[in-house]
């Protein structure tokens, strides 16, 4: 071998090296972060790839699971916590997180931009919104048919004897859409009246599933002909063909957040607050929009089909997330002891 040429392949051994040790020094040198989430699994890769974009010293690890499971999990760790990041978590769930005193108080750099409403009161807040879910009943218009049932346009309407065995719901205690759907009946019809319409309903349950999207999901394949769930799901499952219709109960609509906070007793606090400040901009705000009516970033929310335009309007009102934190416990087992007998089987 000539000279030249053995001096030529030692250095490009030496570059070669150079650069793996290079690349594994920034490998080493990104912040990975544990982040809980219950966001839907279609939007998780965008979110990550959107922040790990702007952010390339940060690496964002899932841990994902209904909202009910990731509140539960994240309650049993409360001595030893894990996660960094709590992010597309139920704001009921944030606000019982920031009762227990398990949240680091944070006012984002995007803040100011986002629809107060929509967001921790206090300042600084304990959770900053993503994105407003809300109660959608899913219809399937050829099962409905085939078993004579009318078109309901209410929560009463659902309590008639005609649908007995032909609804399913989320269980509140696994299911965010669940447990917002409890409490907004709780709050619009009062304890007593909130209690006396879930027995009525629990007549014509067929199951409670351990998912918010289940139930549309269930519609929509004709497994049974009515399904309560939540807008984003019930459009998905519309647009794809199913013999769906998508009902708005005339009372009103229960709704929550999801929402993002910071964890106490994380170490990576700098990359915690990246992961939360990038999640209040124009572009995470765009990539929420690609799945939901209504955004906490004013003006980015596009019309989606099936969403009436006055959507945020029929959301109910008297909707108070610390109430629904509080009396999480109270609520959950008072439903377990009552309706649980109709809980779907776990895998």
């Amino acid at each position: 071998m000539k000279p030249h040429f053995l001096r030529l392949l030692q250095k490009t051994a030496i570059i070669t090296t150079l650069a793996l040790v290079a690349g594994s020094a920034l490998a080493q040198a990104k912040t990975e972060l544990l982040v809980y989430t219950a966001i839907e699994s279609d939007a998780m890769k965008a979110y990550k790839d959107g922040f790990e974009k702007a952010h390339p010293d940060a690496d964002i690890r899932w841990v994902r699971d209904s909202t009910g499971v990731i509140t539960a999990k994240l309650l049993a760790e409360k001595n030893n916590p894990q996660a960094d990041v709590v992010l597309g978590v139920a704001a009921s769930s944030l606000a019982l997180l920031s009762q227990e005193g398990m949240l680091v108080p944070y006012a984002p750099a995007g803040l100011k931009d986002l629809n107060p409403a929509f967001s921790d009161k206090a300042r600084p807040p304990s959770w900053v919104g993503m994105d407003v879910w809300g109660a959608t009943v899913c219809f399937n218009t050829v099962e409905a048919k085939k078993f004579g049932l009318p078109k309901p346009t209410s929560w009463q309407d659902l309590t008639k004897p005609i649908y007995k065995g032909q609804i399913v719901m989320p269980h509140p205690a696994s299911s965010g859409t669940g447990y917002l759907d409890v409490t907004a009946w709780l709050q619009m019809f009062g304890e007593a009246g909130g209690w006396k319409y879930m027995d009525a309903l629990h007549e014509n349950i067929a199951q409670y599933t351990h998912s918010g999207s289940k139930p549309c999901t269930m519609a929509g394949t004709g497994e049974f002909p009515i399904g309560i769930s939540f807008e984003f799901r019930a459009h998905q499952v519309q647009a794809t063909g199913a013999p769906v219709e998508l009902i708005f109960p005339k009372e009103g609509l229960g709704w929550d957040i999801e929402a993002s906070g910071i964890m106490k007793g994380t170490k990576k606090m700098d990359a915690a607050k990246k992961l939360v400040d990038w999640m209040t901009t124009k572009e995470a705000n765009q990539i929420s929009a690609t799945w939901w009516a209504i955004v906490a970033y004013p003006g980015i929310a596009k019309k989606v089909e099936g969403i009436p335009e006055n959507y945020e309007k029929l959301l109910v009102t008297n909707n108070d997330f610390n109430w629904s934190a509080r009396n999480r416990s109270r609520i959950l087992a008072d439903w377990s002891s009552r309706y649980n007998s109709k809980e779907e089987k776990k895998k």
